[in-house]
């Protein structure tokens, strides 16, 4: 276990010992402002190209196969959770992996493939990984169920001393 040093005073140090398990949040900050619109936009750019992505898995194959019906509850629900920001980080690593299996072909791709142009496959790929490294910002869902909270402590009566 490293120790971490720490300053209380001016001169003096004190040794503290890291804890192993710290806590670690799931999204890492909320920016608003103009760094929340474009985590928005970005959300909802990936968001719809995977929701057009499972619309064709839809209409194109009629049947039952399994595979299509794989791909497009993949690519709905990431793609449906990215737009409105609800668990970014966990629907992004999914739409990445849904992206990779059309991609690589380990799920069937629908005939209007909106993936099959590697280009396409490597920017995609780029923006999930970026969103998913960056979280939701503040206009999500995400924000407003687990966002920052501010907590007003009101004063304490103070006591007369008769």
């Amino acid at each position: 276990m490293r120790s971490l040093t720490v300053y209380v005073g001016a001169f003096q140090e004190v040794q503290r010992k890291r804890r192993k398990g710290h806590l670690q949040r799931l999204f890492s900050a909320f920016p608003g402002g103009w760094p929340g619109v474009g985590l928005l936009l970005l959300r909802a750019a990936i968001g719809l190209v995977t929701l057009v992505q499972g619309v064709f898995y839809l209409t194109d194959k009629p049947g039952t196969l399994t595979g299509v019906w794989i791909g497009a509850v993949i690519e709905l629900a990431s793609g449906s959770a990215l737009l409105i920001g609800l668990l970014t980080p966990i629907a992004g690593v999914i739409a990445g992996l849904g992206t990779l299996g059309i991609g690589f072909s380990f799920l069937p791709a629908p005939v209007p493939n909106l993936f099959e142009a590697k280009l396409t496959l490597a920017l995609t790929g780029i923006m999930i990984i970026a969103v998913i490294f960056l979280g939701p910002g503040r206009y999500s869902l995400d924000a407003r169920l687990f966002g920052h909270r501010e907590i007003i402590i009101p004063p304490s009566p103070r006591r007369r001393e008769d």
